[in-house]
């Protein structure tokens, strides 16, 4: 059996000014460091590693221990964006996901993540159960990041849940 490489990304490859979720063939446009030493990463991985798999995923959550976004969402004393938009992803659903396609020859970019797009205000709310403090975002953040995942989901039995679904 030959060995695969799977590079996990993220999201915040992009800017979240397209208006509609983004798919795999979408230009990287950063706007934070992270965003951009992700997508530096994924350039890099892609041209030493043609056949490498780039996972672009979204907010973790439901593991076995709690993810920082888990714990952020029960501090009071934060404030949770409501117009920065993500797809949060049920951690076993992710993992699920890439083990089965480890096992397919893909190549390239391919959006993981689940089937819900909400506010960083509403994934708080729904993780801690009750209300949070919350405000728009300022610009030079990555606003509505939402990943369509149809096509990865097109390829593997797992279902990748909406955190709606998996948390209520």
């Amino acid at each position: 059996m030959g060995v695969r490489l799977v590079h996990l990304s993220t999201d915040v490859v992009f800017d979240g000014r397209k208006g509609a979720p983004y798919v795999e063939e979408d230009p990287l446009s950063p706007v934070t460091d992270y965003g951009r030493a992700k997508a530096e990463a994924e350039e890099r991985v892609a041209a030493v590693h043609p056949a490498a798999l780039l996972v672009r995923t979204s907010l973790l959550y439901g593991g076995a221990e709690r993810s920082k976004h888990e714990l952020a969402a029960g501090d009071p004393g934060l404030t949770f964006f409501t117009n920065e938009i993500r797809s949060p992803v049920q951690v076993t659903d992710l993992a699920r996901a890439l083990l089965e396609l480890a096992a397919l020859d893909v190549a390239g970019p391919l959006h993981v993540a689940g089937l819900d797009a909400v506010s960083r205000a509403e994934f708080a709310e729904l993780i801690s159960g009750g209300r949070v403090r919350s405000a728009p975002a300022p610009e030079t953040r990555p606003l509505d990041c939402s990943l369509d995942s149809s096509r990865a989901q097109a390829m593997i039995r797992t279902r990748l849940r909406g955190v709606r679904e998996v948390v209520s």
